[in-house]
């Protein structure tokens, strides 16, 4: 039977279970991460057998990235209030069986009631991946331990349209598209085992109430935010897309003047805003979010690019991303491994000189040869960029959370991945001008020939963000935990409350 212990150093107590422990939450990130783009490849099948509308199949694909983003704060609060294990397990349980109703929906409001609610297990789900790292690993581990994690993330995002492309082509036990979700069965079933065998339980020590409107404000104004930008491009942009965009500022000015009225009477805040006072923290957010909307650009044009501009199958388009995938995944480790314990923030500023590089490459290649671009010419600028991509991606996160106290650690995690969730709506609302608005009116289908100007035109804002993610890393401090640390409240910091 579980039991409180008092509160120890974290280093004494250092959990020798936590290399096992660290593969169960990996495994679900993975998870996370392949589902939010494995559906797209799916889409044709999907439609063609459920029967559903255009208006359902872009719900089917965004309500995912919507529920996902609303819920990603509120989430990493829970593991901080109730326990992340206990938060884990329950988003893990809660992801396996969304992910079987899913699978065998039988017409599109199942699959579409199905998806939102597999987005909203993820929101909490994937921010207890991040606090229980921190509060796990002694800090001289975290920078292996988070290299590991963006390796897996970035293979995850890329596995995702391969992934798809596979079950599909298949056609396991003739049941078309389904297996893209039903594969977490086993999956999940097994994270759940091992996640209690293997997790120990923390939650912060101070933190006792959840923090209900901030919730609710905090979900509305980033509703009325993200909702125009994941849907307003397949809308044709309609006024209440700008309306809802512009009253979201008003709620969410209204949501940090609550956050900070909680905190000045003592409450357990949504949001600790002083984590913003620590420069890794607030510059590590800018990053993220400028990482998300390069993200979001390249991925939409370069999936459009390659099936619709160059007829690329599926499959072949998820084959020739892969060089993309292994160079992320090995910027990752070195980056943690050799090149930021020597060089530091340089080594992130680096990464995003290779992704501009590599952006720049693209351009030229796709504006020079057009629709005759040969296959390797589509392949060799991803390696520098996903060099970039790596070198930036797992030692940020760890910049990031360097300064955080363990009883925010979930906060933190939170709102980390919620900016990058922002980011990529950013881009992709950036891709009907920069993309879209290349190829102008009519069925992106029908206008093959237009690609290639279309597509080299949206790599130069790529670039451009990569830049600016190049400015804005000297706000970082040159090693992760540098700068100085102040208290998030008047009181000492206690350490994690540890339950074995």
């Amino acid at each position: 039977m579980s039991e409180n212990k008092p509160p120890v150093s974290s280093e004494k107590a250092v959990d020798p279970r936590r290399w096992a422990a660290l593969a169960v939450v990996l495994i679900a990130a993975f998870m996370d991460a392949v589902d939010v783009t494995v559906v797209h490849i799916a889409i044709p099948d999907v439609q063609a057998d459920t029967g559903a509308s255009l208006s359902q199949i872009q719900w089917i694909t965004g309500g995912y990235a919507l529920a996902y983003a609303l819920g990603l704060i509120t989430g990493g609060r829970l593991g901080d209030l109730f326990g992340r294990k206990k938060i884990f397990l329950l988003g893990v349980a809660g992801f396996t069986l969304t992910s079987l109703v899913c699978g065998i929906a039988g017409n599109p409001e199942i699959l579409l009631a199905g998806r939102i609610a597999q987005g909203a297990m993820a929101a909490l789900m994937v921010p207890q991946v991040l606090s229980i790292i921190h509060v796990t690993f002694p800090k001289s581990e975290r920078g292996k331990v988070f290299g590991v994690y963006g390796a897996v993330m970035a293979l995850g995002t890329l596995a995702g349209p391969l992934v798809g492309a596979l079950l599909v082509q298949w056609n396991l036990f003739d049941l078309a598209w389904r297996p893209i979700f039903l594969v977490n069965l086993p999956l999940g079933v097994a994270g759940l085992i091992a996640g209690w065998l293997l997790i120990r339980e923390s939650k912060g020590e101070r933190a006792q109430r959840l923090d209900g409107v901030g919730v609710v404000l905090a979900t509305v104004g980033l509703l009325m935010l993200v909702l125009p930008l994941t849907q307003g491009r397949e809308l044709g942009w309609p006024v209440w897309t700008y309306v809802s965009m512009a009253a979201s500022l008003p709620v969410l000015a209204l949501f940090v003047a609550w956050e900070r009225r909680l905190t000045r009477r003592g409450g357990s805040p949504l949001v600790v805003l002083s984590l913003f006072s620590r420069r890794s923290f607030a510059g590590g957010q800018s990053v993220q979010l400028l990482f998300g909307l390069a993200s979001g650009v390249f991925f939409l044009a370069w999936t459009l690019y390659l099936q619709l501009g160059l007829g690329f199958s599926p499959l072949k388009a998820g084959l020739s991303g892969m060089p993309l995938s292994a160079a992320m995944m090995a910027g990752a480790g070195l980056s943690m491994q050799v090149l930021v314990p020597r060089f530091g923030r340089r080594a992130l500023q680096g990464g995003a000189l290779l992704a501009v590089a590599g952006m720049l490459l693209f351009a030229v290649f796709a504006t020079r040869y057009g629709s005759d671009i040969a296959l390797w010419q589509t392949m060799v600028p991803l390696i520098p960029m996903g060099l970039g991509m790596g070198l930036i991606v797992a030692p940020l996160t760890d910049l990031v959370l360097s300064e955080v106290p363990h009883e925010h650690a979930g906060s933190a995690s939170g709102l980390t991945n919620t900016t990058m969730q922002l980011g990529q709506a950013v881009g992709v609302a950036l891709s009907s001008v920069v993309f879209f608005g290349h190829l102008g009116p009519g069925d992106p289908a029908a206008q093959a020939h237009k690609m290639p100007d279309a597509f080299s035109g949206s790599l130069w804002y790529v670039a451009a963000a990569f830049a600016a993610a190049f400015t804005l890393l000297f706000t970082l401090p040159r090693r992760a935990g540098t700068a100085p640390v102040e208290r998030t409240t008047t009181e000492a910091e206690p350490e994690p409350q540890l339950v074995s």
